[in-house]
């Protein structure tokens, strides 16, 4: 089955490459029994892809159940996931099977896999290993035969740093990974689904559809939507019930969107450590882009200078701007530097007004100190460290190489 009939058949809107990946990969892995852990925002339709893998898999005709790990009380997940004996606990009147022991055969869609207890996270684990598991209150072992598909809006790596989730367990679940992406990041589609959904408003309620006029589509997709295609629905039946006139303006639009973040620049946002970035470390952020970007029109201007044409571009300016730039010197570093995304406490006194920022003290000592925190962070590990530091892997193993870092 193609992407195409995918889409068709689960109800799925929108033609973003990223989404297409998406759905290629659950193509391709649901024939299989592998494990599959699915990523992405809260709101961004993650729940449409273990159906997809269930009902393309040799388990179509099994059952399939879809469990939000979120929901259940940390009292009573293991009973739900696992099943429980009778006299077990306080409550427990009858034995009962749990999700594990009644989907035998089939699929089971752990949602929210990141909020279980790390008691629970033992028990799962042992699931996906050996298929075996005991209820609550039992010594018996019983078997089981289930596919997991697992979903998560958190970022499971900082879970693990800080002891919420089992390194083992994540590295289980992610033997594949599908990426859902966030609605800002598929902007072709944004316009597509607020007709989808002001139609189905209009056919529901039984009125006209509501639609947009340039400006208002321009302000819909320039609008980041925290809360993704939900967030979308949402606001879409807002404004097919609540406003008279069917064409909505960018006037109109705006009192629907909260705080009207509709511009694109780049949220600095990694959890709550976001808070702990010193402003001296923003400072050298800052200066490091000035002076690339200086020395970028620096270099331009030479350029021009010593073209052909330099008589008609400056005329009778040129040895002004010549004797100007003599001393310029020809730096070819493409180097960028690295943007800090943790706390040094060693940058948190005032900054003194006498004191100088050269590159030699500043972008590699600063590049320097970072890459041996971030390695001594993952215990060497060179991905998780690049992730960290925001730069891809072949960049730190060649700074690591160019600094004599020793891992």
């Amino acid at each position: 089955m193609d992407i195409l009939a995918i889409k068709q058949r689960f109800g799925i809107i929108g033609n973003s490459p990223l989404l297409d990946r998406a759905i290629d990969v659950a193509r391709q892995v649901a024939p299989t029994d592998i494990t599959v852990l699915i990523s992405g925002e809260s709101g961004t339709g993650k729940e449409f892809f273990p159906k997809i893998i269930h009902q393309l898999s040799a388990r179509k005709h099994g059952p399939y159940i879809a469990v939000n790990c979120g929901a259940i009380p940390e009292g009573t997940i293991d009973s739900e996931l696992f099943g429980h004996e009778k006299g077990s606990f306080t409550g427990a009147h009858e034995a009962r099977k749990g999700y594990f022991e009644v989907v035998n055969g089939g699929t089971i869609f752990l949602d929210e896999v990141a909020e279980l207890p790390l008691s629970t996270q033992v028990r799962l684990l042992r699931v996906l290993e050996s298929g075996e598991f005991m209820r609550v209150g039992s010594s018996k072992e019983l078997k089981t035969n289930v596919r997991v598909v697992a979903a998560t809006n958190i970022n499971i790596t900082d879970a693990i740093a800080n002891g919420k989730f089992r390194q083992d367990l994540y590295y289980r679940l992610n033997t594949v990974p599908i990426f859902v992406p966030p609605l800002r990041e598929r902007k072709e589609d944004i316009h597509l689904l607020f007709r989808k959904f002001a139609s189905d408003a209009a056919e529901k309620y039984r009125m006209p559809p509501v639609q947009l006029d340039d400006e208002a589509v321009h302000l819909l997709t320039l609008y980041r939507w925290p809360g993704n295609i939900r967030q979308l629905k949402n606001i879409t039946e807002q404004m097919s019930i609540i406003e008279k006139k069917r064409e909505i303006n960018e006037a109109i639009l705006k009192k629907y969107l909260p705080d009207s973040q509709v511009n694109e620049l780049p949220i600095l946002y990694k959890g709550e450590e976001s808070t702990k970035i010193s402003e001296r470390e923003l400072l050298y952020k800052v200066l490091f882009d000035m002076k690339r970007d200086m020395n970028d029109l620096k270099q331009l201007v030479m350029n021009l200078l010593e073209s052909d044409n330099v008589e008609e571009s400056f005329g009778e300016n040129k040895h002004l701007l010549k004797r100007l730039y003599k001393d310029y010197p020809q730096e070819q570093s493409t180097d960028v530097p690295i943007i800090v995304q943790n706390s040094n406490p060693e940058f948190d006194e005032p900054v003194e007004d006498s004191e100088e920022v050269s590159e030699s003290l500043s972008l590699q000592k600063l590049e320097i100190d970072f890459i041996k925190r971030a390695l001594k962070k993952y215990d060497g590990k060179r991905k998780e460290a690049a992730r960290e530091l925001g730069i891809s892997e072949r960049t730190l193993y060649r700074k690591i190489k160019e600094y004599d870092i020793e891992e």
